[in-house]
Formats: C-alpha cells, sequence, structure tokens
C-alpha cells in the first residue's frame, strides 16, 4: 500500500519539527495509541490499540528514524506486531518546507505492507483504514501543534435527545 499527502500547518517549521520528534505529541497524534516512549537517537516504542474492519488488536511497535536532516526530513521506519492480527510494517518519509507567511508545508509519503489476519482483510478495506488514519494523525498533529483544544466528542442522536442539544 502507498499514499501520499500534503499537511499546511500553522506553525513555523522549528516547532513542527520538535513536534514530529516529541513523543508526548506522538502520542496525542496517533490514534489508539496507549503508550510511547523514546528518543531520536535510539527510536521510539509504542503500544497502539486499533480496530479494523473485524479484527480489533492491540500493536506493539518500534518506529526508528533514518535520514534525518533536522529540521527539514527524516524517514520514519515502523514494525509492528499483534498477538492475533498479524504484523505489520513499513514507512513515511516526512519533509518540511517553510511558507512565506510563515507557516509549514508538510509533505509525507507512506508505504505498508501487513501479514497474517490483516492481509485477510483486503487491500480496499486496508486502504480506506490507512487514509483514516493518517488523516485523524495529522488532524489531532495540527490541533496540538497549532494549540487548538480538543473538539467536543459527537454525541448519537439519543444523547442529544436526551441532553436537549447537539
Amino acid at each position: 500500500m502507498e499514499m501520499r499527502g500534503s499537511r499546511l500547518i500553522g506553525a513555523a517549521p522549528e516547532r513542527v519539527w520538535a513536534a514530529l520528534i516529541d513523543p508526548e505529541v506522538l502520542r496525542a497524534s496517533i490514534p489508539g495509541c496507549e503508550a510511547m516512549e523514546g528518543d531520536v537517537e535510539r527510536g521510539f516504542e509504542a503500544r497502539v490499540h486499533q480496530r479494523i474492519g473485524p479484527v480489533g488488536a492491540s500493536f506493539d511497535g518500534r518506529v526508528e528514524l533514518e535520514d534525518v536532516t533536522p529540521g527539514e526530513r527524516y524517514r520514519l521506519v515502523c514494525h509492528g506486531k499483534g498477538a492475533n492480527a498479524g504484523r505489520a510494517r513499513g514507512g513515511a518519509d516526512v519533509t518540511l518546507s517553510a511558507t512565506p507567511e510563515g507557516a509549514t508545508l508538510l509533505d509525507y509519503e507512506v508505504t505498508a505492507h501487513v501479514e497474517g489476519r490483516l492481509a485477510h482483510l483486503g487491500a480496499r478495506l486496508l486502504d480506506t483504514f490507512a487514509k483514516k488514519m493518517a488523516d485523524r494523525f495529522f488532524e489531532n498533529f495540527q490541533r496540538v501543534v497549532e494549540g487548538r483544544p480538543e473538539p467536543e466528542p459527537r454525541r448519537g442522536w439519543l444523547g442529544r435527545v436526551l441532553g436537549g442539544g447537539g
């Protein structure tokens, strides 16, 4: 699976870079991330819980940074294993560039490969899931970096009826 995209982040590249290597910002940005520890030199250990179609599992993974040019770019290399779900590995090339307005353009290119039960879910479901997770990651990341508050959780129809609001 391959995916690429760009995000315009309303912060200077130095601030975006600092956030991209901060385990607490990453933990807050990765959907389902329960734990994230480590640093740029040694890499990061993470635990993520996700449901992909009918398969729900916790994944323990390792993230290492390669080809690092501080403040500009790096390559993420990821390996993860879910107890009953299978394995996943992949990478992401991330590049930052300043805009004339003082914001940051973040470009990314992701590759991923899954094995085990996950691989049997089909490319279409996995591609949809990967796009959704990338969008959620960048929404969360932008919110943290730009200092915006977390949005109120959406209530279902019963909560709106009983709570008297939207």
